[in-house]
């Protein structure tokens, strides 16, 4: 399985932690299991609804997946599904665009109406 963009979501204080220090290394879970989380456009809804259900202030990062290279690995995760994971920090040149991810009024999160 591919894809050429995957997603990261991440609170907006560790994101601007990020891009001042110039590399992102993951989040407190990430560097737990020894690699960095990240969705597809499809799986990213899932992912936020589950991991993030009701926090403010996120950020989501559009990286493209061919830039990681071989340390982006495809692994079966929820239910069989197959989720990238990068073993490695995350160059922030991967990194095409970010953009906050607020809350909508059901309580869900509202992504990027130009995200597929």
């Amino acid at each position: 399985m591919t894809a050429s963009i995957v997603y990261k979501i991440a609170p907006r204080d560790l994101w601007i932690a990020v891009e001042k220090a110039g590399r992102f290394d993951g989040a407190p879970l990430d560097v737990a299991d020894g690699y960095i989380h990240f969705s597809t456009a499809s799986q990213a809804r899932e992912t936020a609804a589950k991991h993030f259900a009701g926090q403010a202030e996120l950020m989501l990062a559009a990286v493209d997946a061919t830039a990681l290279g071989d340390a982006l690995k495809w692994e079966p995760s929820r239910g069989g599904a197959l989720f990238p994971h990068l073993y490695g920090p995350l160059p922030l040149s991967a990194v095409l665009w970010t953009k906050p991810l607020p809350l909508g009024a059901d309580g869900a999160h509202v992504f990027p109406e130009d995200m597929p």
